[in-house]
């Protein structure tokens, strides 16, 4: 979903085709390290947004020597999903670093209802926190496991208070128009 919203997003501010956006991506970091992105995965997302309607070809440059360049622009359909796409990022994301490309973007969004997400995340942490609190695991596993179940305590709540700090530092910038 990311890589879409990336292509999409890069067609809000100019038309243009696959192999331009590889090499910038490259020149970010290695393309494989993208989620596993590859050159093939790059155009087949092209392909399956333009099936859906969301971008088309807008211009066919042909060079000499040098494969045809499919130039592609977003059509209305397409600006219409974007944002519903970074809400259903946003919804389906299980870190910060799963939103990257939603936060990135947030000129194409309602800040307020990404809040509102973000809020609904913290309260389903909060609620699960409650949940674990009541859970005895020394019962669970037996007492000689007491330190193991110790540690496993201590880190499950040092991942999930850690993720609960950046969720609210997070919203405090969404609300200040930082990020």
């Amino acid at each position: 979903m990311a890589i879409q919203i990336f292509i999409l997003t890069q067609l809000m501010e100019e038309d243009t085709y696959p192999y331009k956006l590889k090499k910038q991506l490259a020149q970010l970091q290695p393309l494989e390290s993208i989620n596993g992105l590859t050159e093939s995965k790059l155009y087949y997302h092209f392909e399956s947004l333009a099936k859906q309607g969301f971008i088309e070809t807008k211009e066919i440059i042909k060079e000499e020597h040098r494969p045809d360049k499919q130039v592609f622009g977003i059509t209305e359909k397409g600006r219409d999903v974007l944002p519903k796409k970074i809400y259903k990022l946003f919804e389906s994301a299980d870190n910060i670093g799963d939103m990257v490309i939603g936060l990135a973007n947030m000129k194409y969004v309602d800040r307020g209802k990404v809040i509102g997400i973000l809020e609904k995340k913290i309260d389903k942490i909060k609620k699960m926190c409650e949940q674990l609190a009541q859970i005895d695991a020394t019962r669970l596993i037996g007492p000689e496991h007491k330190v193991f179940a110790e540690f496993v305590d201590d880190y499950a709540n040092f991942k999930i208070s850690s993720n609960l700090e950046y969720l609210e530092r997070l919203i405090e910038h969404i609300q200040k128009e930082e990020i």
